[in-house]
């Protein structure tokens, strides 16, 4: 008998829901369908509804294995669904991500309804992204529709997805945090405190946000639920989609790092010089996955496109990754994924005791590993010792490493520790190879032309 694997887990809720979990078997995940879940399951199937919507990459498509590997106690299905390379969260997300999961859910919610069902759930989690685009990952939240009831997800709805996209249309704050700081979605009484007053202006936000603060379907008489045509439904999803199309993701009000590569580096020329070595310390190395820690707004991440290999890009300002996440489109490939995170502080484990989600470091593994100017804010500016960056990154690293080094001399490091009484005196060259000959071998270094900066191409020598 297949045992669940709770210390491994990988997506969110997978154990909470009575229809069917995840588990791993074999460094593959399955899905169980349970019994409760039985008439539904083969509504979805029967309807159609699955085929049309895994033929469009809209679902998670899945192989039936239920005749090769057996279930738990109250099984019905076993699942083989496509596997997918990496798991991330909503808090990681930039706003237009975010957005374009919601209006996903959304469309699948209206033709869900053509055959008959429709979600159960609408949380930010159910999605995934895959080559640049959002995928629906939970094959167990459709159920079937009675057609008179309103949609009850639709509060959900709005916590997960149209409050943070109202927040930060209004105020500029990216939605990462927001969802970090309300994963299960923001209330709506402290969605409607944030909000400044004119967003009341705004007749969707009226409808919404502000209303729900005021009415409380649980209190009609006699608890029942207030009736709701289909066409009503029909209605309201259109307005959400309508909303969500309208709704800022830019508020580029202060640039921040998403104007590295044009306002603050050090010159141009040291840009070209960067990237000639960057691309000769890359040609002919094998590789099937890439990691770039300090993103900015992905100019190297774009330089690797051409190598078709998948590659997450990370940096903290939301900015930086909302550009690169608007440019997959135009790539040579689109299997790119943005996150909006900060090195010096990673997502930790979440969820029911912690695990239900796994940390961005234990998620976070690729052949390749790059930090690019980056060390110098984390060792001069976040107080991170050398040795532990090199641990760190001996973590992330399967193979290779393509890291920076931005001597103390650099007007950029000097900036970083002009108003500091203290920092890491011994951040110099020497230690930090030193530091990374522990975990990594040398395999070539190149000075960038007019700077005394240094490319590294290191090569793993230990396993961690």
């Amino acid at each position: 008998m297949i045992q669940t694997s709770p210390d491994d887990p990988i997506w969110s809720g997978y154990s909470r829901d009575p229809s069917g979990f995840m588990f791993k078997l074999n460094d593959q995940y399955y899905r169980q369908v349970n019994q409760l879940y039985a008439g539904d399951y083969d509504l979805l199937l029967s309807s159609g509804l699955y085929h049309e919507l895994s033929g469009k990459n809209m679902l998670v498509s899945h192989e039936d294995v239920s005749g090769s590997v057996p279930g738990t106690p109250g099984y019905y299905r076993t699942l083989l669904p496509r596997q997918l390379p990496f798991i991330s969260y909503p808090y990681e997300w930039s706003p237009s991500q975010l957005r374009d999961a919601g209006l996903l859910t959304l469309r699948i919610t209206r033709m869900a309804m053509e055959k008959g069902m429709i979600l159960k759930d609408a949380t930010p989690f159910n999605v995934q992204f895959v080559e640049g685009r959002p995928l629906f990952i939970d094959t167990l939240s459709f159920k079937a529709y009675d057609g008179a009831g309103p949609w009850i997800a639709y509060r959900q709805f709005c916590e997960c997805f149209l409050f943070p996209l109202y927040l930060h249309h209004y105020l500029g704050t990216g939605t990462h945090r927001l969802l970090g700081a309300w994963p299960e979605g923001i209330p709506a009484i402290q969605a409607a405190r944030m909000l400044p007053g004119r967003s009341r202006l705004n007749a969707g936000a009226w409808m919404h946000l502000f209303l729900q603060t005021k009415i409380r379907t649980d209190k009609l008489p006699g608890g029942r639920r207030p009736a709701f045509s289909a066409v009503h439904l029909q209605r309201l999803l259109t307005h959400l989609e309508s909303i969500l199309q309208k709704l800022s993701t830019d508020n580029f009000s202060d640039k921040g790092w998403s104007g590295y590569y044009e306002d603050t580096i050090l010159s141009q020329a040291y840009l070209a010089g960067k990237e000639r070595c960057f691309l000769e310390l890359i040609d002919q190395l094998p590789m099937a996955s890439a990691l770039d820690l300090g993103a900015n707004d992905g100019y190297f991440t774009r330089l690797m496109a051409h190598k078709k290999v998948r590659i997450m890009a990370v940096d903290a300002d939301w900015q930086c990754m909302e550009t690169l996440y608007r440019s997959l489109p135009g790539l040579p490939s689109r299997d790119i994924l943005p996150l909006c995170l900060d090195i010096a502080d990673p997502t930790p484990p979440g969820g029911f005791a912690g695990t239900e989600r796994k940390s961005f470091t234990a998620r976070a593994k690729a052949d390749l590993v790059m930090a690019l100017a980056l060390i110098h804010h984390l060792t001069l500016s976040r107080n991170i010792p050398l040795p532990a960056l090199a641990a760190y990154f001996a973590q992330l690293a399967d193979q290779y490493l393509i890291i920076e080094f931005v001597p103390l001399t650099d007007e950029k490091a000097q900036a970083l520790i002009r108003n500091k009484d203290s920092y890491h005196s011994d951040y110099n060259i020497e230690n930090f190879e030193s530091s990374f000959s522990g975990y990594f071998r040398i395999e070539r270094k190149m000075q960038i032309e007019q700077t005394g900066r240094i490319l590294y191409r290191m090569r793993k020598t230990t396993q961690s």
